[in-house]
């Protein structure tokens, strides 16, 4: 008795890599087109074999739906790991991110379209405009996050250079190619960033680094800091957007226009409790970090967003408006 070739061995491989990739609800495929397909790759087959392996693949999970059409059977592939929906949201969300590349993201996109048809695959093909938002240029970040999440895991610390740019938009090293040694503790994805909540070693204190800028990231042989409970309260805190650059936590009360509600619901969360005052407008408490990022986030709505309470929060806004009003009248 001869030996079978070898890739005879692989039969059942090949027809489940067949099915995966030319059938769908909308692509059906016979039993003699399997075997026209399965000769492409040197593979010959019987009709009757196909039968017993299209029963063997449904064993062994594979949800291969078999329809009558006319005299024969046709074959397709129902169910998949990732419905198509869900492959639709996973590209968009790849495509849009900033933090990978437009390298990176279009290699990722490759292999989300072979986990569908080679026909819906089309349809993952994408190219999203989002306002505002520059794709990063560090290839390393996709790196970056895994040895940062392993040091995390693993209790160590790691290091890395940070990057900044100069005026002639120039990347460089921030002091002169400084290596920062730092005890990672949070990995924060926030406005389409990654970003680092860490202890710094040299820097003695609890810091907020941004993944993308960083450089040569590291896992050391070195157990991570412990934290007090202050500065473990503390890391906890900057992982909001408003504590990036410090301030001080207050329970404050805005006064809002009635169309802002949306805007205010996007950023809080829909445990807001609004308080209609008439006029078209509402009151709402919020505990908020009093920082550069809330003035920025509070001005941007002008005359449609005001803070009412606490009374010394009052007075910095005036004073914050002061500023930037002199600033322009050239005082």
């Amino acid at each position: 008795m001869s030996e079978p070739r070898p890739k005879q061995k692989q039969k059942l491989l090949y027809l489940q890599k067949i099915l995966l990739e030319q059938t769908d609800e909308k692509h059906r495929l016979s039993g003699p087109e399997l075997i026209e397909q399965l000769e492409l790759y040197g593979i010959s087959a019987e009709r009757k074999t196909i039968y017993n392996d299209i029963e063997a693949l449904i064993d062994s999970g594979l949800d291969v739906v078999v329809e009558r059409q006319g005299h024969a059977n046709v074959y397709y592939v129902g169910s998949r790991l990732f419905e198509d929906e869900e492959l639709s949201v996973l590209a968009d969300a790849v495509a849009s991110s900033k933090f990978l590349t437009q390298k990176k993201s279009n290699e990722l996109i490759k292999k989300l379209q072979q986990l569908t048809s080679v026909y819906n695959a089309q349809r993952l093909k994408r190219t999203v405009y989002v306002a505002n938002r520059a794709k990063t240029y560090n290839e390393t970040v996709y790196y970056s996050t895994n040895a940062i999440h392993e040091a995390m895991n693993a209790g160590k610390q790691i290091s890395f250079k940070y990057t900044e740019y100069d005026l002639k938009k120039n990347k460089r090293f921030r002091h002169g190619g400084e290596v920062y040694t730092v005890s990672p503790y949070y990995l924060i994805w926030e406005s389409d960033c990654y970003y680092l909540v860490c202890y710094c070693n040299k820097r003695d204190k609890i810091a907020r680094y941004r993944v993308d800028r960083m450089a040569e990231v590291e896992v050391l042989d070195k157990k991570r800091r412990g934290l007090s409970m202050d500065e473990e309260s503390f890391a906890k805190s900057l992982r909001a957007t408003y504590n990036m650059y410090g301030g001080t936590e207050a329970s404050v009360v805005l006064e809002m226009s009635d169309k802002l509600i949306n805007v205010l619901i996007d950023r809080y969360g829909d445990s807001v409790h609004p308080n209609p005052i008439g006029g078209d407008r509402f009151t709402v408490r919020l505990d908020v970090q009093i920082s550069p990022t809330f003035w920025g986030w509070l001005f941007q709505f002008g005359e449609d967003a005001k803070i009412v309470a606490p009374s010394w929060a009052v007075d910095e806004a005036r004073q914050r408006l002061a500023e930037i009003s002199r600033l322009y009248r050239g005082e």
